[in-house]
């Protein structure tokens, strides 16, 4: 079975800084001005980040502002990390 693929993927690789803050997590981006997310576990901020990061992208493209960091393709098979707590 031939397990290639010519599929291609673009997006953004985005680094975010979660911090405890009373008593819940807020995530913020050292590169996308204005990303915030804040919720009570870190799974939620896991889960709730990139639909945030998403429509932040998606406003400022509507405004005609370039994105401060550039689209990323993936061609199959690729390697990508995920984080999975423990």
């Amino acid at each position: 079975m031939n397990t290639q693929m010519t599929v291609e993927l673009a997006g953004y690789r985005l680094p975010i800084v979660i911090e405890p803050v009373n008593g819940a997590y807020q995530a913020t981006s050292p590169v996308l001005e204005g990303f915030l997310v804040l919720a009570d576990t870190l799974d939620e901020v896991l889960a709730l980040a990139p639909g945030v990061a998403r429509a932040l992208l998606e406003a400022m493209q509507d405004k005609g502002v370039e994105p401060p960091i550039p689209i990323e393709r993936l061609h199959f098979p690729a390697r990508v990390e995920v984080l999975i707590p423990a």
